[in-house]
C-alpha cells in the first residue's frame, strides 16, 4: 500500500474543472480496492451497449505491460462492451501470472455485465513488477456492476485513475456530426514518466456518435502528432501507455459514415484534435514537481522530423529544464541541446529566441543582446524558446516541463 504524501496541486492546475455530462449508452462506476492506495479510488469499472465500436493505440515500449498486451490481442476486433481501469499497480513485466491476472479481471466483468471475453479492455497504472493482488479488484468489479451509472461522476472518473498526478484530467464538447448533435468526452492520467512513443499515460474519448472502428482509429493517429506525441515531462516513455476510443453509436447522424475523409466528419474531426490537445496540455501542466511550462517551436529545418528531434533534444535536457526552474537565463543551453541533437544545423544560420527576445544571430550573440528581459521572462509560469534552424522548412512544437527539487523527491519516494 502506498506510503507516499500526495504532492500539493500543481500551480498550473485549470482553475476550474468541466462538468461533463452523460455520453449515451456509457455508465460507470468506482470504487476504493484498497489494494495499493489507502483512502481513495483506485478502480474504474465503464460498461457500453452492445454494438459499441472501439479503436485505440498503445505503447511502442518492448516491456508492455498485460493489460497493455490484452488490449492489443483484441482491438482488431473493434468491439467494446467494458473498461477496467486500475491505478497503484501496472501489472507490467509479471511474467506468466500477469497475464492470469489480466486474464482473471476481463472475465470477472464479462461474467456481470455478461458479455464477450474479448469485448472487455483495460489498463492498467502504477508500479512495475509487482504483481496484481487480484481478491479486492475482483471482488470491487462484482460489488460494482450493480451501481453503475449513466449519471455517474466523470471526475470522480477520472481521480480514480490517477497516479501521481495532482488534478483529475477532462474535457468535454458537443458538435454537429451530420443531422445530429453528438458528444465528445475524454479523461487521461499522466504526472511522470511521460514521452509518449505512438506516457506514466493513459487517455480514454467517449462518443455518442456511431462510426465504424477503422474511422475511429484514423481520426486517433491523426490528431496524435500535435497532441500526445508534442508532449513530454522526463523523456520516459511508459510500459503502459493506452489511448482508447469508444463509439456507442447511440446517436444517429443519418446516413452510415463508412470512411475518415467524409465531408460530414470536418467539425468531429476539429473537436477531436481540440480535446486530444487539451488533455495533452494539462498532463504537462500536472508534470511530476512542475513550476513552468514550457513550449519549444522549431522551424527551418530540414524536415518536420528533424524539428521534432530537435525540439526533444531541448523539452528533455535536463541542463536546459533545470536551469528554467531557477529561471536562470542560460540560453547556452538551448544551444547545447540543439547541437547534440544528432540533426542538420549550421551556427551561421540559427536563430534564436527566448520569451520573443532574439539572442543569437550568424554564429554568436547579438552584440545588443540585453538578458535582463530574458530574465524576467523565465521568471513567469509559461516559457517560449523558439529556434529557426534556417536549413529549410521542418517545424515542430512540443511542450514539456521543467526540472525541480520536487521531481526528484516523487520518484525517490515512489514506492516507499
Amino acid at each position: 500500500m502506498s506510503k507516499m504524501k500526495p504532492s500539493p496541486i500543481s500551480p498550473l492546475a485549470p482553475k476550474k474543472f468541466p462538468k461533463l455530462p452523460p455520453i449515451a449508452g456509457v455508465s460507470f462506476g468506482v470504487a476504493a480496492t484498497h489494494s495499493y492506495y489507502k483512502g481513495r479510488d483506485d478502480l474504474l469499472f465503464m460498461a457500453f451497449p452492445q454494438g459499441t465500436k472501439c479503436a485505440g493505440l498503445t505503447t511502442r515500449s518492448s516491456m508492455p505491460s498485460a493489460a497493455v498486451e490484452w488490449c492489443r490481442a483484441h482491438l482488431p476486433q473493434g468491439q467494446a462492451r467494458a473498461l477496467l481501469v486500475n491505478a497503484g499497480n501496472a501489472n507490467a513485466y509479471t511474467g506468466k501470472a500477469g497475464a492470469k491476472h489480466a486474464e482473471s479481471l476481463a472475465k470477472t466483468a464479462a461474467h456481470v455485465l455478461p458479455c464477450p471475453l474479448e469485448a472487455v479492455f483495460m489498463a492498467s497504472t502504477g508500479v512495475i513488477g509487482k504483481s496484481l493482488n487480484l481478491p479486492p479488484l475482483t471482488r470491487a468489479i462484482s460489488k460494482l456492476e450493480p451501481k453503475l451509472s449513466a449519471k455517474a461522476d466523470w471526475q470522480k472518473a477520472a481521480q480514480a485513475i490517477m497516479t501521481t498526478d495532482t488534478f483529475p484530467k477532462m474535457a468535454t464538447c458537443k458538435v454537429k456530426l451530420g443531422k445530429a448533435e453528438v458528444t465528445l468526452n475524454g479523461i487521461a492520467k499522466g504526472s511522470g514518466m511521460v514521452a509518449p512513443n505512438m506516457a506514466t499515460m493513459l487517455a480514454f474519448f467517449f462518443t455518442d456518435a456511431t462510426l465504424p472502428p477503422s474511422v475511429l482509429r484514423i481520426l486517433l493517429r491523426d490528431a496524435m502528432p500535435s497532441s500526445f506525441h508534442a508532449i513530454t515531462i522526463d523523456g520516459d516513455t511508459s510500459t503502459s501507455d493506452t489511448i482508447l476510443f469508444f463509439a456507442t453509436g447511440q446517436t444517429h447522424h443519418g446516413a452510415p459514415i463508412r470512411g475518415a475523409k467524409d465531408a460530414r466528419l470536418r467539425g468531429f474531426r476539429k473537436a477531436l484534435h481540440a480535446l486530444m490537445h487539451d488533455l495533452a496540455q494539462q498532463i504537462v501542466r500536472d508534470g511530476e514537481g512542475i513550476s513552468k511550462f514550457i513550449t519549444v517551436k522549431i522551424t527551418g529545418a530540414k524536415s518536420n522530423l528533424s524539428a521534432r528531434q530537435i525540439a526533444l533534444s531541448i523539452a528533455n535536457s535536463p541542463l536546459v529544464k533545470t536551469a528554467i526552474a531557477g529561471a536562470d537565463a542560460n540560453w547556452g543551453r538551448v544551444i547545447m541541446a540543439i547541437g547534440k541533437s544528432g540533426e542538420p544545423t549550421n551556427r551561421e544560420r540559427l536563430k534564436l529566441r527566448i520569451g520573443g527576445i532574439s539572442i543569437v544571430r550568424r554564429g554568436a550573440v547579438l552584440a545588443n543582446y540585453n538578458e535582463r528581459p530574458v530574465a524576467r521572462h523565465m521568471q513567469g509560469r509559461h516559457i517560449l524558446i523558439e529556434a529557426d534552424i534556417g536549413l529549410g522548412k521542418g517545424c515542430a512544437e512540443i511542450w514539456t516541463s521543467d526540472l525541480t527539487h520536487d521531481y526528484i523527491r516523487i520518484n525517490a519516494d515512489y514506492r516507499s
